[in-house]
């Protein structure tokens, strides 16, 4: 199996897709707007990705936080609010927006779930900072840490009831950049004893099955490098320091915080200690370069995968599918108490 979970151009697979994929047997896929339009259609494609390799138990993920970052809108799914919403209600009742925040994700799973996708890129635990880039903003939980994990675990706990992994992002923390790491690579002079605050969070969760890193370089650990493409992070910080254990894949190697071609990237990712190379804009000739640069998978990240996908459910549409409206109602009360 290729270490790399890769992106998909259209609402099916093109010819050249479904033969490359066959071919190259990566470890999963990422779903996109330009990849979903109405419920059939959704599950029809998700159905071919697991038939392609056999393989029932497939990871297949999205970036559906809610707010700005949904791949799957209305009419056809559900509208679900960002972070900050929880974050608000935890002033007032931290035990209500911890439980609003597990029936919110609980509910948004089922979305996913029916539709035959086994995770979710949520939730965030940056830790939110005054002054940072907007990339984050309402998408964070808060700025206290143990808020974002208690809000982060109830998020995890709500799409495990779905079937549905989540994963924690970004490791070791995005929340003080101060410009988009999609355009240029963020650069973060704050001492360790100040990142302290931003890896919290993560070490509260670091039994969590699956995490995405951050193309962010943290001058007092990295000068030189993105924690994506950084040994000493990955080991020293994510494995040690937090004590993050499970699957660690890159986020979107596309985008510009970093340096040299695509499969260049995926490479310098997987030497530096990432177990899965993200590639989400589905052009062949990326893909093509990432199976030819990538090390096969090893027994460990292998091991990593097969942990995090044990998570996930079969799916048991009307019967699972009638709780949501409960679920969506539960959180709604509750939310109106801020």
């Amino acid at each position: 199996m290729l270490p790399a979970i890769f992106g998909l151009s259209g609402l099916t697979l093109t010819d050249d897709e479904r033969a490359f994929f066959r071919d190259a047997d990566p470890a999963g896929y990422i779903l996109f707007g330009r990849n979903v339009d109405s419920r059939a259609q959704l599950r029809a494609l998700t159905d071919e990705l697991r038939a392609l390799h056999g393989r029932d138990r497939t990871f297949i993920c999205i970036d559906q936080e809610g707010g700005r970052v949904a791949r799957m809108k209305p009419p056809v799914w559900t509208a679900y609010p960002p972070g900050e919403r929880f974050d608000r209600l935890y002033d007032v009742a931290p035990a209500s927006a911890i439980e609003a925040a597990r029936v919110n994700a609980h509910a948004l799973g089922l979305d996913l779930a029916e539709a035959g996708i086994s995770v979710d890129c949520l939730p965030l635990l940056d830790v939110r900072q005054p002054g940072a880039h907007d990339v984050i903003g309402d998408r964070a939980l808060g700025a206290e840490p143990m808020r974002v994990a208690a809000l982060g675990r109830a998020t995890l706990d709500g799409l495990a009831r779905a079937g549905v992994a989540g994963v924690v992002k970004h490791m070791p923390g995005h929340g003080r950049a101060l410009v988009d790491s999609h355009k240029e690579l963020p650069t973060v002079t704050a001492s360790a004893e100040e990142l302290a605050l931003d890896l919290a969070p993560f070490r509260t969760l670091q039994d969590a099955t699956i995490a995405m890193t951050a193309h962010v370089r943290f001058t007092a650990w990295d000068a030189d490098n993105p924690a994506t493409h950084s040994a000493f992070v990955i080991e020293e910080i994510i494995r040690q320091t937090i004590g993050f254990g499970g699957l660690l894949l890159t986020d979107d190697l596309d985008m510009q915080a970093l340096g040299g071609t695509v499969p260049e990237r995926a490479a310098k990712a997987q030497a530096a200690g990432c177990d899965l190379a993200l590639n989400c804009w589905a052009k062949m000739d990326d893909m093509a370069g990432i199976a030819k640069y990538l090390s096969p998978m090893s027994v460990l990240t292998a091991e990593r995968l097969e942990r995090a996908l044990a998570l996930t459910a079969a799916f048991d549409g009307p019967t699972e599918m009638a709780e949501q409206p409960v679920l969506l109602a539960t959180r709604d009360r509750l939310l109106e108490l801020a």
